[in-house]
């Protein structure tokens, strides 16, 4: 390493949010990059400590030691050679990945990883700053077609690297712009969509052809395809959410989150109103909230709520509360449950937990309040039961009531079902994680889709291995990377 006493000199030091009361007035990114000098101090806390378990916490294998040691170095444009030989869209995953490298990084021991998600962003940012990111444009084309279907990270990581391996590559995508969760899913506050819109530019000059307001099995029959190009791969997320099965469900004001979400990126976008999207126009201005799901989706809707100006906002979780800290000895390396706050809730809600929503009351057509009850968890057998707490029903005023307690699986109707691949015992599409192949010639699965719901980091690595499997399966050998 570059400084192998870094990490006992320079103490750990991240990127800074504007003030709570600045940010919650713009739909921008809050975050301020650290200084070049602050950058480079970070990254000589990079230890040498032989078995970087970095390496195994982070899902698309980022070379995370080296790297740091070419910031240090002040190699800026190497560690970005480096860091785009192994992900795609760092300027994704340095916004919205919870890190769990940083998780793994030995300093994480007594709680002072190396800032890695942080060096990552500024990597990458530096390199759009100083034009170094280019397309990547094939010496020659290999003469097939492929189709890849769902443009969120899993799709256009490997529709990139699939035009890189000289094939033609078209990608589909039933909503009017590329990007998938990217763009509908993810608040602009935490990653501005600009930073889609200059990726597509470069894979567009690369050979990527884009298709977007084209939904597989609806708009265009899936056989079309399977005629039409010589692989197709189905990268088209989770979005079957999990639905609240309780007495009142059917009121007005009850909505999934992903129907709440993409209106607001859509108004910031400068579309009209969606007045026919499902449940019509929903806001939170000046309403009483609740957001059943204590996960990033969750917290997503808690921010955005606060900048439409909600009343108040209530975050339910059915678990019970995690531990402040982790015990190291039982988990370190791998990702701990313990309790964690993220910048929307630290912009103000209340937080519950081990709450389970027995029914939602109306009052005139729409949900007024919601009846909880508590409860305890137990072990029975090694397996974990969920038993209400006798006598603790309480309501919560509610005008609006968002879920976002996870999703099931892929949607079935169109793509799925005309495709007819098999499916795993979990509902998702059943295909490996060698060559990504599912019970049907040609068509392969990658991303959400094919492992259930995950994070972004972990759609980019499928999209790339499966755009691995696919070149492979095209040309009988490969030289693109997993």
């Amino acid at each position: 390493m570059g400084k192998p006493t870094g990490f006992l000199e320079v103490e750990r030091e991240d990127r800074h949010y504007d003030k709570v009361a600045e940010r919650v007035r713009t739909w921008r990114e809050f975050l301020h990059p650290l200084p070049e000098p602050a950058l480079r101090a970070q990254a000589s806390r990079c230890m040498d400590c032989g078995i970087p378990f970095c390496h195994e916490g982070c899902p698309v294998n980022n070379q995370i030691p080296d790297w740091n040691n070419l910031v240090y170095r002040d190699q800026w444009r190497a560690a970005l050679t480096n860091l785009h030989s192994t992900n795609n869209f760092p300027e994704f995953t340095g916004r919205v990945c919870p890190a769990p490298c940083e998780a793994a990084c030995t300093l994480n021991i007594d709680d002072n990883p190396v800032t890695i998600k942080t060096i990552e962003c500024a990597i990458v940012d530096r390199g759009w700053q100083e034009g170094w990111i280019v397309p990547l444009v094939p010496a020659r084309k290999s003469g097939k077609k492929v189709a890849v279907v769902g443009s969120g990270p899993s799709g256009m990581a490997c529709a990139q690297q699939l035009a890189r391996a000289g094939h033609a590559v078209t990608l589909f995508e039933k909503n009017d712009r590329i990007g998938g969760l990217l763009r509908y899913g993810i608040p602009d506050f935490k990653m501005e969509k600009q930073l889609i819109d200059r990726r597509m530019d470069q894979m567009a000059a690369e050979g990527v052809e884009f298709r977007p307001s084209t939904e597989i099995g609806v708009t265009l029959p899936m056989q079309k395809l399977l005629d039409d190009f010589d692989a197709v791969a189905m990268t088209g997320g989770a979005e079957w959410s999990r639905d609240l099965e309780v007495p009142g469900r059917e009121l007005h004001g009850i909505h999934f989150a992903m129907d709440f979400l993409p209106q607001q990126n859509k108004r910031n976008a400068g579309d009209d109103e969606p007045r026919a999207a499902p449940g019509g126009t929903i806001t939170a201005a000046g309403k009483h909230v609740v957001v059943i799901g204590g996960g990033d989706t969750g917290s997503d809707c808690i921010g955005t709520s606060t900048r439409q100006g909600a009343a108040s906002i209530t975050q339910l979780e059915i678990l019970p509360k995690p531990p402040e800290r982790e015990d190291k000895a039982l988990v370190w390396p791998d990702w701990p449950v313990k309790l964690r706050t993220s910048s929307s809730q630290e912009e103000g809600c209340e937080r519950d937990w081990a709450v389970l929503t027995k029914r939602a009351v109306g009052a005139n057509g729409h949900v007024a309040a919601l009846e909880c009850v508590r409860v305890d968890w137990t072990q029975q057998d090694g397996r974990w039961v969920m038993q209400e707490v006798p006598d603790s029903t309480f309501e919560l005023k509610a005008d609006l009531v968002l879920l976002a307690m996870g999703f099931l699986g892929p949607r079935r109707p169109g793509m799925v079902e005309q495709s007819g691949v098999a499916l795993d015992p979990r509902g998702n599409v059943q295909a490996n994680t060698l060559d990504y192949k599912t019970s049907v010639q040609k068509v392969f699965a990658a991303g959400d889709m094919r492992r259930g719901q995950s994070l972004v980091v972990w759609a980019i690595r499928e999209g790339r291995q499966c755009a691995r499997a696919i070149d492979e399966f095209l040309m009988g050998k490969t030289t693109l990377p997993r």
